[in-house]
Order: C-alpha cells, then structure tokens, then sequence
C-alpha cells in the first residue's frame, strides 16, 4: 500500500510503528517537496535545504511514536523543519540569497530581466527577515497554508501569526520601496 492522501497518512504512522518501515516511504513521497520549499526559502542555499529536508524526516521518522494522532502530519514534519531552519540560521550569519535561475520563464528577456530583478530584491528582503517573520512569510505565501496551519505547525496563537504577517509584510514593503521598487510593487 502507498500512502499517497491526506486520509491515508496516519495509516502509513500506524504501519511504520508496527513495525513496518516501507510505510513511512508514502509520507516522504508526499510531502518532501513542500518541506524541502519550506527550509528553502528559510535557508535559502539549495544543498543546506536538502540536507536540513534529511534531517527533518530522519527525526519525524525517528519520533514517530510523539506524533499526536488527529493532527496533520505535514504541520509535524514541518514544525521540525521549521525549528532546524531557525537552528541553522541561528548558527550561520549572513545567509546567501536565492539563485535567481532556480525558476524558469516564458517571458522575454525584458520581462524576464525584470522579474529576476524583482524576484532577487523580494528573496534579498526576505532573507533578512528575523526567522520568525520569516516563518510565516514562507508558511502562508510560499505554502499557502491557512492561518490555522501556520499557528498549528509553529505552535503559536492564530493572533500571532497574523501579527507577525502584518510586521514582515511591512517590513517587506518599506525595505522594497527603499530600493525603488513601490511602482514595480503596485503591477506586480
């Protein structure tokens, strides 16, 4: 059997602890992309994030029996993601910013000269954001999580997720703006 959906995870945890470690497979399948755009955009350094994705299933894997059944498995792992992030880059000063290259375009050179542009400011603007305003940022617009997830997978209250939205958003907003880009913003 492949743990494949939402309905299945807890299944794939029943097997594993049972002593089945081929069920724990669908879990990794499922959600090691989000987690791995997660610490991504935390880290924001390719081989740092797929060694920190690893390490976040290892110990999910590891840990198993601490998973709370009825919560979502993906709130977990991303949890312990979340917490290697804000480790690492705890340990590690300054951060490198994202290659603008690891996103494809259609458009022309122009647009696309542009959009890297913007796209590098953005992810340059992020990247100095504190880890908490970070988290939250990445969460809600990289994963699209609701402010319920968000407030579940870092353990906060749902009225601090959107506290810390409303600061890094501004935080955003005033360091673009500092840097030229409020016309580019407005079209964006």
């Amino acid at each position: 059997m492949n743990c494949t959906t939402d309905n299945e995870d807890n299944e794939c945890i029943r097997r594993c602890l049972a002593g089945d470690a081929d069920a724990f497979e669908g879990l990794v399948v499922r959600y090691q992309r989000p987690v791995f755009n997660v610490i991504l955009r935390m880290v924001q350094n390719r081989e740092d994030a797929s060694e920190l994705c690893q390490s976040a299933f290892l110990k999910a894997y590891l840990n198993l029996a601490a998973f709370e059944t009825g919560r979502k498995f993906f709130s977990w792992i991303c949890r312990i993601a979340m917490n290697d992030s804000i480790n690492f880059l705890s340990s590690r000063r300054p951060s490198e910013p994202v290659p603008a290259d690891y996103q494809s375009s259609e458009a022309n050179p122009a647009e696309t000269l542009e959009a890297n542009e913007l796209k590098g400011m953005i992810d340059d603007a992020i990247a100095l954001l504190s880890p908490e305003h970070r988290s939250v940022i990445v969460l809600r617009h990289f994963t699209q999580c609701s402010y319920e997830e968000i407030a579940e997978t870092l353990h906060i209250p749902e009225k601090t997720v959107k506290s810390r939205l409303f600061d890094a958003r501004r935080t955003l907003r005033d360091r673009l703006v500092a840097r030229g880009y409020a016309r580019r913003l407005s079209h964006a």
